[in-house]
């Protein structure tokens, strides 16, 4: 597919709208809490993305967002006025769901068109034959041209007499996202809007959306479990777990200077090696390693040290941690080494060039180097310390 077009068509880009702002949000179904004092502040044009496992409550807040769903404590703010109590056609904004919703009956133009026909259009100018009607065919005019622009801008020109039976899970992605374009709302909120569509599909409209959104200049708000999609188009990323807020960050920070052990664990492909440690009077004991690094802490200090996959490596000396490789994921440009740690509770997993498949067997006995440096430590109740060692 061709990239889309630097310019959106027939749309003027408006000064950036859409500041969104939550104050101790809380949601509670009976006595089941689903998301516990939730603060945050979306600047106008961001794309953020709220990101967390499957029913830690991330939809719900979004829904939230959008007045779909009472809060049960908090406040929800646009653009610093409040929107509490109002309905979501009052808040100005667009909302592109998972299932894409689209009307079956309706041709593409005539999905696109149908924000604009509630708005502009009474009840009786859109029954069947109003067409009569004064100015009707001025209204239906300018819905036209609004259609026929944002179609424009998202390569649907072709297929606007289409319905939605005839189209690609793309296509219809496409539609949707069209849909909400149309009207110009202040922010858009997607409630993971991949999830139907196949990975290379997925790989692509990432792409896409996250063009959209800087040719539009709008807010995006964003919700997934899906990393890959967190990492590569946001400003920046909310993680959410058990309905609680624990870390906002730009992608490249929430990697690299994760705030608990638990955003360490969830953000990551493969998952971070978590390996029991001690402070001690010189550094910091990893599995009988003595690392230099200062963690400011009394000597017999428990800890936990996460690292990187990518981070260790295969030493060829032995100084490192003695262990035997017990499984391989061969990727083609990446090797994935599952080394059994003497002592340690779990495989740790090594990131190395595809060239060592052939020196590294299963079974064979290896030396895991682990570099002081880039070791992240946390606490026993996964709390990060440390971060000036």
């Amino acid at each position: 597919m061709q990239a889309v077009s630097p310019k959106v068509v027939g749309i003027e880009r408006p000064a950036p709208r859409g500041a969104v702002g939550l104050a101790g949000i809380a949601k509670q179904f009976g006595a089941t809490s689903v998301l516990r004092s939730i603060d945050l502040d979306i600047r106008a044009g961001e794309f953020i993305t709220i990101l967390g496992p499957s029913g830690c409550g991330k939809s719900t807040l979004l829904r939230i967002i959008a007045g779909l769903e009472p809060q049960s404590a908090g406040t929800v703010t646009i653009d610093g006025a409040s929107m509490d109590g109002l309905p979501p056609d009052r808040r100005d904004i667009a909302m592109v769901f998972q299932s894409y919703a689209l009307y079956p009956h309706l041709t593409v133009a005539e999905n696109i068109a149908v924000p604009l026909r509630m708005r502009r259009m009474s009840r009786l100018q859109r029954l069947p034959g109003a067409g009569v009607m004064p100015g009707v065919r001025r209204i239906a005019g300018s819905i036209g041209e609004a259609v026929r622009s944002v179609a424009a801008t998202l390569r649907l020109e072709s297929l606007l007499d289409r319905k939605p039976a005839q189209l690609s899970g793309g296509q219809k992605q496409r539609v949707a996202l069209a849909r909400a374009m149309v009207r110009q709302p202040k922010a858009f909120l997607m409630d993971e809007p991949l999830s139907n569509l196949d990975a290379e599909l997925r790989v692509h409209m990432r792409a896409e959306i996250a063009q959209l959104h800087r040719q539009l200049g709008a807010t995006f708000i964003y919700v997934t479990h899906d990393q890959a999609e967190a990492m590569t188009m946001s400003d920046r990323v909310a993680v959410i777990l058990e309905g609680e807020l624990r870390q906002i960050a730009s992608p490249g920070e929430l990697y690299r200077d994760p705030d608990h052990l638990r955003v360490a664990q969830f953000v990551g492909t493969p998952r971070i090696n978590v390996l029991p440690a001690e402070a001690t009077a010189t550094g910091i004991d990893v599995q009988g390693l003595t690392l230099a690094r200062r963690s400011g802490l009394p000597a017999g200090t428990k800890l936990q040290a996460a690292i990187r996959p990518e981070r260790l490596a295969i030493g060829a000396d032995k100084s490192g941690l003695p262990g035997q490789v017990v499984y391989r994921e061969n990727l083609g440009s990446d090797l994935f080494l599952h080394v059994a740690l003497e002592g340690a509770p779990a495989p740790v997993i090594v990131r190395c060039d595809s060239s060592a498949l052939d020196s590294t067997a299963i079974g064979a006995t290896v030396r895991v180097a682990v570099p002081a440096a880039p070791l992240l430590l946390f606490d026993l109740e996964g709390r990060r310390i440390g971060r000036d060692g």
